[in-house]
């Protein structure tokens, strides 16, 4: 018989359990009874029986725990009717089977693991579980070996089942490791395509078999899978192995597979109203800047939070304050809010909400995968395919699938964009915005709306025939409201680079679909097109433009549903637009109210517009803001309660305010009465 392990039979080695001094004082864990114990063996064993390989290559490994575990389940089946009429079990007997409860709950754990992994990670870890698995063999061989079956006065049979079962885990612990061809087929696979070698159809189509990938479904549930545990960093080693992967099985998707877009990502748009899909985040998990549930949180030298994606928009549009609080920041430098990513983690598990790229760090596993040379070809050679059968894709339903693809892959990482773009996708993507097909011109836009994140796909479709034209054409009569929305985005997109938003912005067309948007829009497509005009605004020679289009009025009649419609507000205000706003009816009114009951970017933004109306336009505003009533109250309640910039504007208000108010009482004489509203309170009044 072979020698007992230490760690495995500590339990039965002596009947007198070791404490230690800090748990001398505490009272021992109640031990479940002797009936409970074998319930519990049976229930494993039976659970250990039925358990099925999540992969074709994990089978045999599967196979021969679940076989023994058939054998321990006769066995335990009948211990339980030996306890039941004999009491309970001898103390040795009774300490050594709470040894293999643990070996069999330790079974259990490495089953339930590999039933939540991805089939190729799984396949990567390969050796460790099978050293795992020995160990547990080598673990539970040792303790049948010491159970005393005489004892337990057992029948033959029974007796019999358990010399059985020792004897193949003996013989499975002991067994030479075979062979892992088909890792190494793919590590091998993985250093071809390094060297820029494309894998042969066939060659693929076989590997993916092995591993259990054969349909588009199955494809795509394995990348999700994948991409979700690089993001949780579920094995360190196998990083840049994980990384390749993805884009190796997103190639065989498109080669393999011609996956079809799955319902959700292609599905009409009607109504985003009754859009119930999913419960609104709270406001603290959502960007500042987008309003939408932050994916990657990160902290600004100023403190405040944004989604990554959004913030470094507004840093590549050539701006370096705080959105927030206007403040100059000190640097563009960006910190993780991991705290914050994981409450986002938690509220999206809670409310079914996916989240994107595996809750990843874009920037993390950008890099990542530029440090990648396998991934970066492979991702080369999927763009060059997918370009490659868009120019030969004739019917919708076929051009469709590869737009989709198109879409997916340029959703993330700028080196993906840079090839999808280099392959030539721009102008071919362009027509299909015409098309009637709700989800192809959806698949296309968004497409465009993806590659526009990279500078050097701004110029090729800013540059493509016909393309903005394209885009406005979707922002009129589009198939969906989403379509709609993220043909705005589109242009918010392009409109970062200083030439292309002046030519933005002098194209009539643009600005009309987009204040056309901003009337009738449902919430989220108001909020992307009040973003691009005010990118747009950003420029003094569009400004007239914008005014022409009837920009202000659409803001105004936005401004208690978006707060960037008080932003696009103080934009024009700032270059030649106040005299266009104070003579909208109401229009100071809806500003000091904003200013009252908005957001605190809101508020900022409606106490700026007031202040500049204020600079601009002289006596002719103030008078109008002083008319408003309360507006005094709700300059001091801001200047207590707002942000440092908030606080700054309100400031600057109460001074232009009190001026106006004794200037008011010094022309007394000529009979002109300072208005009841202009009493200002006594803390304003201080400089």
């Amino acid at each position: 018989m072979a020698k007992p392990r230490a760690v495995v039979t500590t339990a039965c080695a002596s009947a007198a359990p070791s404490t230690s001094y800090a748990s001398a004082f505490l009272p021992p864990p109640p031990s479940p009874s002797d009936g409970d114990l074998l319930r519990s063996l049976h229930r494993l064993a039976r659970d250990l029986s039925a358990a099925d390989a999540p992969a074709p290559f994990l089978r045999a490994a599967f196979a021969s725990v679940s076989r023994r575990a058939r054998l321990l389940a006769a066995a335990f089946d009948d211990l339980l009717l030996c306890a039941a009429g004999e009491g309970d079990l001898p103390r040795s007997a009774s300490l050594c089977l709470r040894e293999v409860l643990l070996v069999l709950q330790r079974f259990k754990a490495v089953v339930a693991d590999c039933a939540t992994r991805s089939r190729t990670l799984l396949l990567l870890q390969s050796d460790e579980m099978d050293a795992e698995l020995r160990d547990l063999h080598h673990d539970l061989a040792t303790l049948l070996d010491l159970l005393p079956v005489v004892e337990l006065g057992l029948a033959d049979d029974v007796m019999d089942l358990l010399a059985l079962a020792s004897r193949q885990c003996r013989r499975c612990a002991s067994a030479a490791e075979p062979e892992p061809a088909l890792k190494t087929t793919v590590l091998s696979l993985i250093e071809e395509i390094e060297r820029e070698i494309v894998p042969e159809r066939e060659r693929l189509e076989e590997i993916l078999e092995e591993v259990g990938i054969n349909d588009p479904a199955s494809c795509s549930d394995e990348i999700e899978s994948l991409e979700r545990e690089i993001g949780d960093r579920a094995s360190e080693r196998w990083t840049a192995a994980m990384i390749a992967l993805v884009g190796l099985l997103r190639y065989a998707k498109c080669v393999l597979f011609s996956a079809t877009p799955r319902p959700s990502d292609s599905k009409a748009d009607v109504d985003v109203e009754d859009d119930g899909e999913s419960p609104a985040p709270p406001p603290d998990l959502r960007c500042p800047i987008s309003l939408d549930l932050m994916r990657d949180p990160v902290v600004a030298a100023s403190g405040q939070t944004y989604d990554r994606e959004s913030i470094d928009r507004w840093f590549s549009s050539g701006k370096s304050t705080c959105p927030k609080t206007g403040q100059v920041l000190a640097n563009l430098e960006l910190v993780p809010n991991k705290s914050l990513k994981n409450l986002i983690s938690k509220w999206c598990r809670e409310n079914g909400v996916a989240m994107e790229v595996c809750e990843a760090s874009k920037s993390e596993q950008a890099q990542a995968v530029a440090a990648n040379k396998a991934a970066l070809e492979v991702a080369r050679m999927t763009a060059s395919y997918l370009v490659k059968k868009l120019s030969v894709s004739f019917s919708p339903d076929a051009a469709n699938r590869v737009v989709h693809e198109i879409r997916l892959l340029s959703k993330s990482g700028s080196d993906n964009r840079a090839f999808v773009g280099e392959a030539g996708a721009v102008p071919m993507l362009v027509p299909l915005l015409y098309s009637e097909d709700a989800g192809l011109q959806l698949n296309a836009v968004t497409a465009l709306l993806n590659l526009s994140i990279l500078e050097a796909n701004k110029k090729r479709i800013m540059h493509a025939d016909g393309a903005v034209e394209a885009v406005t054409h979707i922002m009129s009569s589009g198939t969906t409201w989403r379509a709609k929305e993220n043909a705005a985005a589109a242009v918010l997109s392009l409109a970062s680079v200083h030439t292309y938003r002046r030519r933005l912005g002098r194209n009539s067309s643009v600005v009309e679909k987009l204040v056309h948007l901003v009337r009738t829009g449902p919430t989220s497509t108001k909020k992307d097109a009040l973003a691009a005009l005010l990118s747009l605004a950003g420029e003094r020679e569009n400004v007239g433009k914008l005014v022409e289009a009837g920009v202000a009025e659409a803001a105004l009649s936005a401004i208690s549903d978006e707060e960037t419609a008080a932003a696009v507000l103080a934009a024009l205000a700032k270059r030649g637009g106040a005299e266009a706003i104070v003579n909208i009816d109401g229009a100071v009114a809806r500003l000091v109210a904003e200013m009252r009951r908005g957001t605190e970017w809101a508020r900022e933004s409606a106490t700026a517009a007031l202040v500049l109306l204020c600079r601009r336009l002289g006596a002719r505003a103030v008078t109008q803001v002083m008319g408003v009533a309360g507006v005094e109250w709700a300059i001091w309640e801001l200047m207590g309660t707002g942000t440092d910039r908030a606080r700054r504007k309100a400031a600057s208000l109460g001074r232009i305010c009190r001026r106006w108010a004794a200037a008011s009482a010094a022309d007394g004489e000529r009979g002109a009465e300072c208005p009841a509203s202009s009493v200002v309170p006594p803390a304003m009044m201080a400089s």
